[in-house]
């Protein structure tokens, strides 16, 4: 049978398999929030803003440059779903080294923590970074692109639901202990993080021929250009050098690469959110706060999922993108509200916040599926890599954003950051819609009547 006709009689299938595992991830996840647990836990081994200020910088290059120099052994791999199982080992096994090191060790004050938590990080990021980059391929083989948006839609809504009933009766739990529970959070992340995983067996993959897994190159001709439908060479190697020719030569990546790097500064933010917050609390609320905050990020992935999938799916995803940039520039600005005082707002209702921070990994991955509809499935690998290599620019910032926090203050570095993604979305025009694009390259290309 022909292997493409077999891809769509499996997409039914493998759309329930990939959602499953994505919900299985989410729901894991939600032990680990970035905007929340893992700050929360950094600030109970030292509070130093500039400390904070490494994990945005550790998050974004730990899963940036891995992928870059992982696409070409990603693009031969006949049977990509089997790199999906090893980067999902690869993140369960740093979460469980965390909850260990930390049940295990009586003074949590101790100078070598953080350094090590910190390796770990690094780790457990790298592992993400190839696991987007695997998961954003595998789609890409496996769903169609007017399907994408309903993969995205349906994860969010499953993950949402299944993360919420998790941390309600686990972490609100965990974290009412002294020690806020750390070592159960974590090595229960870790945990889910194997089982998803394990779903992996479950998606029906169709191997790639030899031809198409490697891109046109056979064993023995690993150097020489392919010439692909659209006119363009594939590149000689799949590192730095062709991420480099590829910012430079396609003009329509170059400015989603733009876009994607003024959006992704809330990253540089993440870690300061709840200090803010906790900064006016009272101490006796904090633990439930936390909850609260959790339960809002992620009830929200799963809406803005469902809505952003609908339509990308009716009208593309530049629209979907958009909206999702404009409305991430507005967070810093609701943080500070939430904070002032003005007009009746106050702490209780800074939980809304974090709900509009759950535009952030919805905004991640639909940049993704973006970047996947601007080429074809062999350089699907090439484009996810250098995307998100793209994503991890701004973070050499970041340990200057937690100095600034230091220094001046929340509010002018909140400011300074909802500005720049403001411009992101402003940037977002420049951007074309590749479904109509290619639609009109292929009409033009139609003789007249």
């Amino acid at each position: 049978m022909d292997r493409e006709l077999r891809i769509r009689q499996l997409e039914p299938h493998n759309l329930l398999a990939l959602s499953a595992y994505s919900v299985l991830l989410r729901f894991a996840w939600i032990f680990k929030t970035e905007s929340v647990i893992i700050p929360a836990f950094l600030d109970s081994l030292s509070e130093a803003g500039w400390l904070r200020g490494c994990l945005p910088v550790l998050n974004r290059f730990g899963q940036s440059l891995p992928p870059i120099f992982f696409a070409r052994r990603l693009k031969a791999a006949r049977v990509k779903k089997w790199s999906l199982l090893g980067t999902s080992a690869g993140l369960g096994l740093s979460m469980i080294a965390v909850a260990a090191i930390w049940m295990l060790t009586g003074d949590k004050q101790q100078v070598w923590l953080p350094p090590t938590f910190l390796l770990l990080y690094l780790l457990f990021f790298a592992s993400n970074g190839l696991n987007q980059q695997v998961f954003g391929t595998l789609q890409g083989k496996l769903i169609r692109p007017d399907r994408r948006g309903e993969l995205l839609g349906l994860s969010g809504i499953g993950g949402s639901i299944t993360s919420i009933i998790g941390a309600w009766f686990l972490l609100q739990y965990w974290l009412s202990l002294p020690d806020r529970g750390f070592g159960y959070i974590f090595g229960f992340s870790g945990l889910g993080f194997l089982i998803a995983g394990a779903m992996c067996f479950f998606v029906k993959e169709p191997p790639d021929s030899v031809l198409s897994a490697t891109g046109g190159f056979d064993s023995g001709s690993v150097d020489r250009d392919e010439t692909l439908p659209d006119g363009r060479g594939t590149e000689r190697s799949e590192g730095l050098a062709a991420s480099i020719r590829l910012v430079r030569d396609d003009r329509d990546f170059r400015r989603l690469a733009i876009v994607a790097m003024l959006f992704i500064s809330i990253q540089l933010l993440f870690p300061h959110f709840q200090a803010l917050g906790q900064k006016h609390l009272e101490p006796d609320l904090i633990g439930f706060q936390l909850l609260l905050w959790v339960i809002a990020q992620n009830a929200a992935v799963g809406l803005f999922s469902w809505v952003s999938g609908k339509l990308a799916d009716h009208f593309g995803n530049r629209l979907s993108l958009r909206l999702q940039v404009f409305g991430t520039a507005s967070v810093p600005l609701l943080a500070l509200l939430f904070t002032s005082g003005v007009g009746g707002w106050g702490p209780k209702h800074f939980w809304i916040t974090f709900f509009f921070l759950g535009l952030t990994p919805v905004t991640i991955k639909t940049l993704t599926n973006y970047a996947l509809e601007l080429t074809e499935p062999a350089r699907h690998p090439l484009y996810v890599a250098t995307l998100h290599a793209s994503l991890a620019v701004p973070f050499i910032f970041s340990p200057l954003v937690g100095w600034l926090v230091d220094l001046l203050g929340f509010e002018r570095v909140f400011l300074g950051v909802s500005g720049l993604i403001l411009l992101g979305g402003l940037a977002s025009f420049w951007l074309i819609e590749p479904r109509h694009h290619q639609r009109d390259e292929l009409l033009e290309l139609q003789p007249e009547p």
